[in-house]
């Protein structure tokens, strides 16, 4: 086969056979595929697309790079499955949701990811607590998983390599989107995990990659359809990200939400908790824990009630070298910022909306995230007390709290939350946070 010949049968809108993909793919690993050559790929993909069977070749192909890790050799006593978030501001469900799984009989072996763009990253937030390891090895993944139920951790080299040489050509080439390409990147890395099943969080909205409904459900149903073809059992939800998601944004800040959450600390800002208990229900469900998702959700909100959610957080922090009184002492191990002020509403009425990702882009500005790869994070900087959608605002009220290294970062940062708020006469009807939910 000729890689030229192959980039050229797909640049005129032809498919694809398995044969061809699984070269292409392994020409990725190998390095036997130039740059320009998987950039024109890529973008060639890009413009035509792929079908489902292409999808599925892609995906597997990806897997196929590198290790696949196996679980039944452990004797686990229950399911091993996962959830995926593509992405939004203050989701920090992953945090909440993997303890609260494992707390209900299933084995989590969450791979996560750092922030991109507007996004925070669950590793991001995970690397403010002192001592905590994100990248084990995978015998420690594997003995944490059998031993707690969950770990969270970041992508090993050793699992789809090629995914990882295809996604930074992508990102400098105007590629990332492409929904077969997105598609076949989350799908190879969570085959190579071994689950059993996967719940796909599919976020819609300003603060996500889909900003649309039909470009989530476009996602969502080709996600689904190449994870069941390619043999890994898979249910998604698409759900609101047109605001942020819970009290905080920014990566102390929302490990501190989180273990207020989890230790039932206060009211549970309920979007929040709808979205968790619904992907949990969604989880129990898939693994057969539960004999539906409705049984599965009360499940687990009665392991989180009781604190067994909270004390599978706290040894999974534990096992993966954090502090062992952390759940206890969090306040005293996370960092925080030297500057605090409240950012005010300018005027009077309701929060009629907001612009999630530009929400983001002021967190990253206090430095709580990345404009380069190599960029450092400050994880004490970010936002609390986010004023809700909905509710009635006088002039000086505040919008929320900013946490900042200095006068002149909060400065900037209130500037752009004042701009991403919007404040009008009446509210607007309230939209629910769990949009749709897509099976085969």
């Amino acid at each position: 086969m000729l890689p030229q010949e192959i980039i050229r049968k797909k640049r005129d809108g032809n498919e694809l056979s398995a044969d061809e993909i699984a070269f292409v793919t392994r020409g990725i690993h190998d390095g036997s595929l130039g740059e320009g050559q998987v950039a024109a790929f890529a973008m060639a993909v890009f413009f035509r697309g792929m079908t489902t069977e292409e999808r599925v070749a892609l995906t597997l192909g990806l897997t196929r790079s590198g290790r696949v890790l196996e679980w039944k050799s452990l004797g686990l006593p229950g399911p091993v499955i996962d959830k995926h978030s593509s992405g939004g501001v203050g989701d920090k469900v992953s945090l909440m949701l993997a303890p609260l799984v494992a707390a209900c009989g299933g084995f989590v072996p969450m791979i996560s990811g750092r922030g991109l763009g507007h996004t925070g990253g669950t590793l991001d937030k995970l690397t403010a607590i002192p001592g905590y390891v994100t990248q084990p090895d995978i015998d420690t993944f594997r003995r944490v998983v059998r031993e707690v139920g969950c770990a969270i951790i970041g992508q090993t080299d050793d699992l789809a390599p090629a995914d990882r040489r295809l996604y930074a050509i992508r990102d400098v080439t105007a590629t990332v989107e492409s929904i077969p390409l997105l598609v076949s990147s989350i799908l190879s890395k969570k085959i190579a995990a071994g689950l059993d099943g996967l719940v796909m969080d599919v976020k819609c909205g300003s603060g996500a990659f889909c900003d649309t409904e039909e470009m989530a459900r476009d996602l969502a149903q080709s996600l689904v359809a190449v994870a069941n073809q390619a043999g890994l059992p898979t249910v998604a939800l698409i759900t609101d990200m047109d605001r942020v998601l819970g009290d905080s944004v920014g990566n102390a800040l929302e490990i501190a939400e989180t273990v207020a959450y989890l230790k039932g600390e206060g009211p549970r800002e309920p979007r929040l908790h709808d979205v968790t208990l619904a992907l949990a229900g969604e989880m129990l469900a898939l693994g057969g824990l539960a004999p539906s998702a409705a049984a599965g959700r009360a499940r687990a909100e009665a392991a989180l009630d009781d604190g067994r959610a909270a004390a599978t957080f706290a040894r999974m922090v534990t096992a993966l070298g954090g502090p062992a009184d952390f759940l206890e002492r969090s306040t005293r191990y996370l960092p925080t910022a030297p500057v605090v002020r409240a950012c005010t509403a300018q005027h009077a009425g309701h929060v009629a909306g907001m612009d999630a990702r530009q929400v983001g882009i002021a967190v990253v500005t206090l430095g709580g995230g990345r404009t380069n790869a190599a960029d450092t994070i400050d994880p004490a900087v970010g936002l609390t007390g986010m004023v809700e959608v909905g509710r009635a605002v006088r002039t000086g009220d505040p919008l929320c709290l900013v946490h900042a290294a200095s006068e002149a970062d909060a400065d900037r940062a209130i500037a752009i939350v004042r701009q991403a708020i919007y404040i009008a006469d009446s509210a607007l009807p309230e939209v629910p946070v769990v949009m749709e939910r897509v099976a085969r």
